[in-house]
Formats: C-alpha cells, sequence, structure tokens
C-alpha cells in the first residue's frame, strides 16, 4: 500500500511538472508545434497517470506512456516533457532485473519518436530537444541497471547479515542448552550417588542405634564424609558456573569412589588391566561419571551385592565396566541411564547396560582416547 500511494503522488507529481513545463515554453520541437489543445492535455494525463502503475505492472504502464508520448509527438503538440512517464517505466524495468523488456521499450519509444522525425518534409531544426530522446533512453537503461544491481548487493548483505544473526543466536542457545544439559548431568552424578550413601547408612545406623552403638558410630562418619564429598561436588560445579577452574573428577578419583562404595555395604574390587596414560579431561571426567551412577544403582536398587569396577587402558580407548551380582530388574525409571549412554556418546563412545551373564548387572562402556570435533 505504501508504494501505491507512493508511485501515485509520482503520477500527481509528474502530471504537475510536465503541464506546468509545457505551458511555461520551457522545451521546443519544432516551428511546426501546434497550441496545447484538450486533446493534447488528455495524452498528457494518460502518459503522467500511467506511473502510478509503474511497479505493480511497469511494462504495461511504460507501453501506456511511450504510446501517448508518441501520439503527441505526431500531432505536434509543443514541449518533448511527454516523454518523461515512458522513460521513467524504463528506469523501473531495468531496476527491477526486466533488462530485455526496458530494452524493447526504449527501442518502441525511439523507433516511434524518430520514425515522425524521418517521414517528416523537414528536418529537425537546429535546437530542438528531440535529439536528445536517444541520450535519455540510453542513460535510463544504465541507471536502472546500477540501481537494481545496488539494490541486489544490498539485500544480499542484508541476508548475509541476518544469516549471522541467525547462527549466532542458534549457536548461543545450542551452548546454553549443552550447558544446561551438563549441569544437570553434574547435579545428578554427584548428588545422586552422595544422597544414596547418605540413605544407605541412615538405614544402616537406625537398625543398630540398640544394638550396637559402635556401628552406628561408623554409619554417622560415613554420612559426614557423603555430605562432604557432595559439598566439593556442588563448589566444582558452581565454580564452573563462576568461570574458575573447578576440581577435575576423573579416574584418579576411582579408589576414593570405591571406598565410599565399601563404606555403604557394598563390596567392591577394583581391576586395572593394561598401563594407565593420561586421558583428555572429557574422557576421564566422563569414565568418573558413568562409574559413580553405576554404584549409586548398585545401591539404590541391587540391594547388598559384589560388586566388580574394572578399567581396561587401550591405545586407542578406555573401557569401563561396572558388574555386580544383585537383582537385576529392579529399577524404577530414571534418567540414569540414560546419562551415562548421553556421557558416552557425547565424547563418540558407546555404553551398554543390561543383566550380567552370571546374574545381576553390568555397564560397560567404550571411550575413545581422541575425541571428536
Amino acid at each position: 500500500m505504501d508504494s501505491r500511494r507512493t508511485d501515485a503522488l509520482v503520477a500527481a507529481a509528474a502530471l504537475a511538472a510536465i503541464t506546468g513545463g509545457t505551458y511555461a515554453n520551457l522545451s521546443w520541437t519544432g516551428p511546426l508545434e501546434r497550441p496545447l489543445d484538450p486533446t493534447g492535455l488528455t495524452l498528457i494525463v494518460v502518459a503522467s497517470l500511467a506511473l502510478a502503475f509503474r511497479r505493480t505492472a511497469p511494462l504495461a504502464a511504460g507501453m501506456v506512456a511511450a504510446a501517448a508520448g508518441v501520439v503527441y509527438y505526431a500531432l505536434h503538440y509543443p514541449g518533448v516533457f511527454t516523454s518523461a512517464p515512458a522513460l521513467a517505466s524504463i528506469y523501473t524495468l531495468a531496476a527491477l532485473g526486466r533488462r530485455k523488456a526496458a530494452i524493447w521499450l526504449s527501442l518502441a519509444l525511439a523507433t516511434g519518436t524518430y520514425g515522425l522525425m524521418a517521414i517528416a518534409e523537414d528536418d529537425p531544426p537546429p535546437g530542438s530537444w528531440m535529439g536528445l530522446l536517444s541520450g535519455w533512453l540510453v542513460a535510463m537503461v544504465v541507471i536502472g541497471e546500477l540501481t537494481g544491481h545496488r539494490r541486489a548487493y544490498l539485500r544480499a548483505v542484508e541476508q548475509r547479515a541476518e544469516e549471522a544473526e541467525r547462527t549466532r543466536e542458534e549457536a548461543a542457545l545450542r551452548r546454553a542448552g549443552e550447558e544446561r544439559l551438563w549441569i544437570a548431568q553434574e547435579l545428578h552424578d554427584s548428588l545422586t550417588h552422595s544422597i544414596s550413601v547418605v540413605n544407605v547408612q541412615v538405614a544402616v545406623a537406625m537398625q543398630l542405634l540398640e544394638r550396637d552403638p559402635a556401628r552406628v558410630r561408623e554409619s554417622l562418619a560415613a554420612i559426614k564424609e557423603s555430605g562432604h564429598e557432595a559439598m566439593r561436588e556442588l563448589r566444582a560445579t558452581l565454580g564452573v558456573l563462576r568461570q574458575s577452574e573447578p576440581e577435575e573428577a576423573g579416574l584418579s578419583g576411582l579408589p576414593r569412589l570405591v571406598s565410599r562404595a565399601e563404606g555403604a555395604g557394598l563390596r567392591v574390587a577394583h581391576t586395572v588391566a593394561g598401563t594407565p596414560y593420561a586421558l583428555p579431561p572429557q574422557v576421564d571426567r566422563a569414565a568418573y561419571r558413568i562409574a559413580q551412577e553405576a554404584l549409586t544403582n548398585v545401591l539404590r536398587h541391587a540391594g547388598a551385592a559384589t560388586v566388580t569396577v574394572a578399567v581396561e587402558y587401550d591405545p586407542s580407548k578406555v573401557v569401563l565396566r561396572v558388574e555386580n551380582d544383585g537383582e537385576a530388574g529392579t529399577a524404577g525409571p530414571g534418567m540414569g541411564l540414560i546419562g551415562m549412554r548421553e556421557r558416552a556418546v557425547a565424547i563418540g563412545g558407546s555404553l551398554t547396560a543390561g543383566p550380567h551373564e552370571n546374574g545381576g548387572f553390568a555397564v560397560r562402556a567404550e571411550l575413545p582416547v581422541r575425541v571428536p570435533a
């Protein structure tokens, strides 16, 4: 609607300018000019009002304006301004990328106008403005082409800028999602394990409160240690959010994890195969968290059990196995296995979990040494 309103205003302005310039004798076509009458004014009105459709129907508007201009000159009305609407339509066609249509309309206007001059009895007198028409036709096509290319370039720049901004927003949202997932995994793995140990020790303490106070003291000490461990894990996670260096959880902390599980009543066998070597931080942390979550699941779902935690170092990968002889299949729905699998897959590894062949439950994670980019 804005473009149509603008074109209507342009048409009205052109009508006023052409009429005023013609009556003021600002241009001259030769000694055979006749006075401007209602027919000439009608031709000027038609040519000018065609500009109201120069963007909605540029070729049709240009053909109407060109035809009105040629008839105007054939009837020897004064002035050359009546061709201005046709020139504007030629410029619009070229600016819109319709080069062929602009050239054909230019040829039509030039052929009609100069054809009239060719069949006239006298040559155009010196000083006639009609000789400038060809130059204006070429200028309109060239200027329209340049304008169209500039607009296309600006649109391409704007699109690239919008695409870059959209890409930045998508990347920021993706990073935020990854950070939320990481925080959820860290809090789940660390706090769930500590709380599970605390629950087991509280249950033991309640059972032995009257019969064996010494064992109650041991349970309370284990609860205290679990609380300290939970606080340490929570500080490490919050440290990442504050952009400080957190304490990295890795396989070097596995003996402490095993000791806590034993304090909670599990019988744990910890074995290492191969020659240990420094793992990438992502792999080291993922292996620790998977072992932590697997032990937590044993505490929560398998009852008193014997657990084997085995780490096998290979040149291309590290294999972690956590197996127990407790009751398999008693766990309710939860995020433990999903979280472990997400950790493994995130660094290009894999994780399988299911009933063990000798009874109980087994978790096996294969984590590559080289993390994909």
